[in-house]
């Protein structure tokens, strides 16, 4: 039987909104910041992973971007908010949690607030995880062509059951062919985040939507401890991107995580959480 070390979902009032969040373990253990990427709610850093991370004596903390979830919500398109203040937010939740410092793990496009936290607010970052994300410059590759050639047509967002079916597809593609990917997994976590979501049509669209502000400095300017972990699948940001990452950043350590796309499978948790506990312990993955 599993014991739920989770203290349950709540909203808290940061920076004028409302943020979900959800915690796991002892607020006395170090603390791990989970901040996740585009159109992505707390769900997708699942509550067994946090857990498994939280029994590693660590003080796990997931929640809803805005505009995902259970979180603020903005008129479809019109994101009232920058990337900065995405990062506040982040930093709003430390201090609601009476937390001085933590380790941000960062998740896609919350690299960027990785990155935002990491040059501009040092003294509140133990170190820094990426996962799946990259420095953006030109000379990257592009997404793979079974990416790019997706057809997918954007769901009606009043028709619960086709956005499932979309988002279901659209994790299959960004899979990028693993061999774990699980769809009936897949679709159940979907099935739960379109129902606690405020507005899927805003989640769909204004990430992508917003603006993508951000510091004068680059990665290299970070001077926390920095793990990056990338996909060897990743069809949306092929391995050369997770390699640059760790390149461009002074001492830190690549973890490649094979028959990984741009997502974190189950069957490799215990690799992702072995190399997290060792980082966030102060050791070399």
């Amino acid at each position: 039987m599993t014991d739920h070390l989770s203290h349950g979902e709540r909203l808290v009032e940061i920076n004028d909104v409302e943020l979900c969040v959800e915690t796991f373990g002892n607020p006395a253990n170090p603390a791990v910041l989970l901040v996740d990427g585009a159109a992505a709610s707390m769900l997708w850093w699942e509550a067994d992973l946090c857990e498994r991370i939280a029994r590693a004596d660590r003080f796990v903390i997931r929640y809803d971007n805005r505009d995902t979830g259970r979180s603020t919500s903005y008129p479809p398109g019109r994101p009232g908010y920058s990337f900065t203040d995405l990062a506040g937010d982040a930093l709003g939740i430390l201090d609601a949690l009476n937390i001085e410092r933590a380790h941000i793990v960062c998740r896609s496009m919350a690299g960027g607030i990785g990155l935002i936290l990491g040059v501009g607010h040092a003294d509140r970052v133990a170190s820094l995880t990426f996962v799946s994300t990259s420095t953006g410059e030109d000379h990257l590759p592009p997404p793979s062509d079974e990416l790019t050639g997706s057809t997918l047509a954007d769901p009606d967002p009043a028709d619960s059951a086709a956005v499932v079916d979309f988002v279901v597809a659209s994790a299959k593609t960004y899979s990028g062919g693993s061999p774990y990917f699980d769809e009936t997994a897949t679709r159940a976590l979907v099935e739960r985040d379109v129902a606690r979501t405020r507005d899927i049509a805003s989640t769909l669209a204004n990430h992508y939507a917003m603006n993508f502000d951000g510091p004068s400095r680059g990665f290299a300017d970070i001077t926390a401890p920095v793990l990056v972990l990338h996909g060897d699948h990743d069809p949306l940001l092929p391995l050369p991107h997770g390699q640059a990452l760790a390149a461009a950043i002074p001492g830190a350590h690549l973890l490649i995580l094979e028959g990984a796309g741009h997502d974190l499978p189950r069957p490799l948790w215990d690799v992702f959480a072995a190399a997290l506990i060792q980082h966030t312990s102060g050791g070399r993955p």
